[in-house]
């Protein structure tokens, strides 16, 4: 799903949702969003309820419930920002970035209360420290961060839809759609879910969102990480019930090409 940064009077996308690329490719959803459970498996770390893992070097994302982080004691810079939103994306607004604050606490304590805005087309950024590259990303009652010190970075999560249509899975899926087209429905609605999520944390790494044309980006059913120009992803398939994505930059002192080496 998209994160969608607000001010009083304005809102700018840096994503889309799959929704959203349905309409913008052709395709269609049908049907409303399934709940694919929370997060939680062997080989990630939970702290404060929310599950927080390293991907690479310096790169960490947490993945939560809605309903628990929007009870979060919220940073008065972002329950200003709420009040101008409407209730129900008030509390969705709210749990981002109470989680993301959260991530930010337990990776660069430093930054957790520095006020989040809005820079190029949309893109978050912590004002005090812009070098530092946030996203936040929810769905339902899923909701998503990244933080990456010296990094762009992008984060997605989506529940897979309910009836995902022949149109959109051969939109996303490309050259890979005849392989997923066999499986039954609940599975090629998670690995639609899945692949989006790689592509749709690629272009909010890079801040272009739905005008980079996210549904052209080539990932095979079942990848768990992969290249797209100057950017690595990771899916979080062993440790994320959910589909969740993220893609980030090298360092910005990265001198050689280990900067993308998955975290064991």
């Amino acid at each position: 799903m998209d994160t969608v940064t607000r001010g009083p009077g304005s809102a700018r996308r840096t994503g889309g949702t799959l929704a959203e690329s349905a309409r913008t490719t052709g395709g269609a959803l049908a049907g409303n969003a399934r709940r694919s459970g929370g997060a939680l498996d062997a080989g990630g770390g939970v702290a404060g309820d929310a599950l927080i893992v390293e991907v690479a070097p310096g790169v960490w994302v947490a993945q939560g419930s809605r309903d628990r982080w929007r009870r979060a004691e919220p940073h008065p810079d972002d329950l200003a920002r709420a009040a101008a939103l409407p209730q129900w994306r008030a509390a969705e607004f709210l749990a981002g970035r109470a989680l993301l604050r959260h991530l930010l606490r337990a990776t660069v304590p430093e930054l957790a209360g520095e006020p989040v805005v809005a820079g190029e087309r949309g893109r978050p950024l912590l004002a005090g420290a812009p070098g530092t590259g946030v996203s936040v990303s929810h769905d339902g009652d899923a909701v998503a961060a990244a933080v990456a010190p010296r990094r762009r970075v992008g984060v997605d999560v989506q529940l897979p839809p309910a009836r995902p249509s022949d149109a959109l899975l051969r939109r996303c899926l490309g050259a890979h759609a005849d392989a997923v087209l066999t499986l039954p429905e609940a599975r090629r609605a998670a690995e639609l879910a899945w692949v989006w999520t790689a592509q749709e944390s690629c272009v909010k790494a890079a801040g272009t969102g739905l005008s980079d044309r996210p549904w052209t980006i080539d990932v095979p059913p079942g990848a768990r990480r992969g290249r797209w120009r100057d950017y690595a992803w990771t899916s979080l398939r062993t440790l994320s019930r959910t589909p969740l994505s993220c893609a980030f930059s090298a360092p910005e002192d990265a001198s050689d090409a280990t900067w993308e080496t998955p975290c064991s």
